[in-house]
């Protein structure tokens, strides 16, 4: 199942004031989760928050960068929702 991928405005202006190298490899992960976007064996995919309501995913990238998004199953979408470092993700969401 193959799925479309929208991105935040907001996320998309974080990944385009990084380096070009950092870029490349950010997108290079987000494409993937067009073919799979839920975690599995890989590890570095994980659900949130099981049972309140929207399910928010977390896509690590490398140690540097954490990618949050929700799935549309039925309509064969993944919205990234953020894109930031691990410390901001970590402020953010109170993950230390």
């Amino acid at each position: 199942m193959i799925f479309a991928l929208k991105i935040d405005v907001d996320a998309l202006a974080f990944i385009k004031q990084l380096p070009d190298k950092s870029q490349e490899i950010i997108d290079g992960k987000i494409k993937t989760l067009k073919d799979d976007p839920y975690p599995g064996k890989r590890g570095d995919k994980e659900l949130l928050n099981p049972g309140k309501g929207k399910k928010v995913y977390r896509l690590h990238i490398g140690h540097s960068y954490t990618v949050f998004y929700r799935i549309n199953k039925d309509k064969k979408i993944v919205y990234i929702t953020d894109v930031m470092t691990i410390e901001q993700a970590h402020k953010k969401y109170g993950l230390l």
